[in-house]
């Protein structure tokens, strides 16, 4: 179909999660809260693990950048659906789809930050005299500015490719953002191509990424069989809490990128548990139960509790 003939649509209606006022308003609650305890959870972490020098290890370094792509990953989504769930006319523009696209780059980070922090355990547990010098601050600061470009340039293509695209209508979008999908069913041009081309690109490498990080995962299992008991627990805590948030963040995703896009019930369920849930589990599952950040936590109050009675004086 050739896209002269079609006049450009200038934005889309977004049909959220639910037409009925009354559940619009319970979701507005409840997300308000998840969102909530995501912004404070993430950045509380990325605080102590800032100003806190017994947590400046490679372990927290990573797991900080992590709470604030976290933070960051949920907060491109989540104040406009806030916002769409109280309006009567949830309209997003082209060009503020086209910005949620780009901005879900820090998605891509976070896949290979998942396999840096994989990597890191494998060093500190396979050779654990060697960790320092192989993982240090330098290097992680190296691993990360990598994460950072591979992540950016992922998301320019996509942006590239999507925005040469015809929109003429429909121009409804049964989400409550704009996802690449779902948007590629929207041109009014035949987009197999491209649709092959995003599922071999976003589904296919996520999903070699989670076998092999699994793959790490359990060659790490194996190996801690040689440890002492109180090694062997302290290593198996931690590498239970990577598995099971590598598994929240990489089986939605391969749910809705590594198939044909076609709409399924169960889809806005699955955008909402990877753009809401799953960052505001972060903290819970990786560090709020760590001794070690619970202490610093505690610092951290206590050195807040003498400021104020300072101000007080």
């Amino acid at each position: 179909m050739n896209p002269v003939n079609h006049s450009q649509v200038t934005g889309f209606v977004l049909l959220g999660l639910s037409q009925a006022w009354e559940l619009r308003f319970l979701f507005f609650a409840v997300f308000s809260v998840v969102y909530l305890i995501t912004v404070t959870g993430n950045l509380l972490i990325v605080a102590i693990v800032t100003f806190d020098p017994g947590l400046h290890s490679t372990m927290y370094f990573l797991l900080g950048n992590l709470s604030f792509l976290d933070f960051c990953y949920s907060s491109i989504t989540a104040p406009k659906m806030l916002a769409d769930l109280l309006s009567g006319n949830p309209i997003i523009s082209f060009g503020g789809c086209l910005t949620q696209l780009f901005f879900q780059f820090i998605g891509g980070i976070k896949i290979f930050l998942l396999t840096v922090m994989a990597y890191d355990r494998y060093v500190a547990i396979s050779q654990p005299l060697c960790h320092t010098l192989l993982m240090n601050r330098a290097v992680c600061g190296l691993l990360m500015a990598a994460s950072w470009v591979g992540g950016f340039i992922h998301s320019i293509v996509q942006v590239g490719l999507i925005i040469r695209l015809p929109f003429c209508g429909p121009h409804k979008l049964d989400n409550f953002y704009c996802e690449v999908p779902q948007l590629i069913k929207l041109a009014c041009t035949d987009a197999f191509d491209l649709e092959l081309l995003m599922v071999s690109n976003n589904g296919l490498v996520t999903l070699m990424c989670f076998l092999v990080l699994l793959g790490s995962y359990t060659a790490l299992l194996v190996m801690l069989q040689n440890h002492s008991w109180e090694g062997h627990r302290k290593a198996l805590s931690i590498c239970a809490s990577h598995i099971a948030m590598v598994t929240l963040i990489f089986v939605p995703w391969i749910y809705i990128y590594a198939r044909p896009f076609h709409t399924f019930p169960m889809d806005k369920l699955v955008s909402v548990l990877y753009t809401m849930v799953t960052p505001m589990l972060n903290p819970a599952i990786y560090t709020l139960r760590n001794k070690e950040v619970i202490l610093a936590m505690k610092k951290l109050w206590r050195r807040q509790k003498d400021l104020l009675g300072l101000v007080e004086l």
